[in-house]
């Protein structure tokens, strides 16, 4: 018998990495929740998108698993779904402590303190801000709801701090008001901090070093990381250049992470789901420092996964949903490394060009390792890019393979000229 497995949120490029797992014939995928309505949304609806969820899932003649690889709102929508139906789940509870970035920097105070920054909530709404700070310039200001690195800012002074809380203002509602939703759910609010909703921002001491993500799941309270993968950062430090697997971190290094992320999930409570976990490590100083930490897989390591072990890890929120103790990784893949390029254009600007889907296929014929997602359109100002960061825009992802770090970054920027990006102007770039 098929088994019927639902997936937020489901796109062309992650069907295809869902169809790379172990035993792929024996599932059926279907979409629950439109690409559109959850992920780059004007606003978010929650009544209406939860209701939508609930009324395909009830004319399913059955529902074997419901999963999901995006960002807030999808990570507590599934223990919402889940818990209705009475399948394996993770508390609501756990879920929002890890998605609310203010709660899980008090969680991080409490659990693993040596690798927690200095941070202070401000409420978005507040009057009068410098009256309220205790933090020293320069620092982070981010939503504790969002993604992308959306509304993030490095704060130097007084002015840029103002500046950006004044953005905070008139945007966090994006987030913030289909969190406070999803709150409401929650059958053990005591369980959760006492303070900070939807509308808290957080400021955090900036922290440096080379930055990892732990890739792994906790399956009936053991947790089990089983990946490793780094995070390059481009040239300003903030905006993300490359994710590559497997990480180059001694392995020293690798194991302390692991025992932090040990203790900070049973502190949580967070069970049965899969979780990544960011970690910067300072190599000068031999500090770590936790980053976040997300209730789920990283969309953005599974074609990773397939290039260098044979199948995404989808096969891990699979198995997990389905109450199973994962089997994950197994060496079965094309290339010893793996890497996601983000190629990024620095300022606003018009694009002018952008490759064919036969300039495209041409080229994975030629690389069959090889995936591309672009982002723009010819005509397109950058600037209508949704849930960037605050500093560039990324117009493209690219996926690929090669037998080390070095021919792996040579072969993103044989494939950049290749592709022939172009703009109306002379704009900086991380590909040129």
């Amino acid at each position: 018998m098929t088994t019927q497995v639902f997936v937020i949120g489901l796109d062309d490029l992650n069907l295809r990495e869902l169809r790379s797992v172990r035993n792929a014939a024996a599932y059926e995928f279907h979409g629950l929740v439109p690409y559109d309505t959850i992920v780059n949304p004007p606003s978010y609806d929650m009544p209406q998108i939860l209701a939508q969820a609930r009324a395909t899932l009830d004319a399913a003649p059955r529902v074997d698993a419901i999963i999901g690889h995006w960002d807030f709102p999808t990570t507590c929508m599934l223990p919402i779904l889940r818990r209705e139906r009475g399948m394996p789940a993770p508390s609501l509870e756990s879920v929002l402590y890890c998605d609310h970035k203010y709660w899980n920097r008090l969680a991080g105070q409490q659990a693993v303190p040596e690798c927690t920054p200095a941070f202070q909530g401000f409420n978005a709404h507040t009057d009068d801000p410098v009256a309220d700070l205790e933090l020293e310039y320069p620092f982070w200001l981010k939503p504790s709801v969002a993604f992308s690195s959306y509304l993030g800012f490095r704060i130097d002074d007084e002015q840029q701090f103002l500046q950006a809380m004044a953005a905070m203002h008139d945007n966090i509602h994006v987030f913030a008001h289909p969190f406070d939703h999803l709150l409401g759910y929650s059958d053990n609010r005591s369980a959760l901090p006492d303070h900070g909703s939807g509308s808290t921002c957080i400021g955090e001491g900036l922290i440096s070093g080379r930055l990892c993500t732990l890739e792994g799941y906790v399956y009936d309270q053991e947790v089990v990381v089983y990946a490793v993968v780094d995070s390059l950062r481009a040239a300003n430090q903030v905006s993300f250049f490359s994710y590559q697997y497997p990480s180059q971190l001694p392995a020293g290094v690798q194991n302390r992470m692991i025992v932090d992320a040990e203790r900070l999930l049973a502190h949580i409570g967070l069970d049965n789901s899969p979780f990544n976990m960011e970690f910067f490590w300072n190599e000068a100083t031999d500090k770590i420092w936790l980053l976040e930490i997300n209730p789920r897989i990283s969309k953005s390591h599974c074609p990773l996964f397939r290039i260098a072990t044979g199948a995404s890890h989808h096969e891990v929120a699979l198995d997990i949903a389905l109450g199973r103790r994962p089997d994950f990784p197994r060496p079965e893949g094309h290339y010893p490394m793996a890497g996601k390029f983000m190629p990024r254009v620095f300022s606003d600007t018009v694009v002018t060009r952008v490759p064919s889907r036969d300039q495209i296929e041409a080229l994975q014929r030629l690389h069959p390792d090889l995936t591309v997602h672009v982002h723009v359109t010819e005509g397109m100002r950058l600037s209508e890019l949704r849930n960037q960061d605050s500093y560039s825009f990324e117009i493209a992802d690219l996926f690929m393979g090669a037998n080390d770090e070095k021919a792996l970054h040579e072969k993103f920027y044989r494939m950049m000229a290749a592709l022939d990006f172009r703009f109306a102007e002379v704009v900086p770039t991380n590909f040129h």
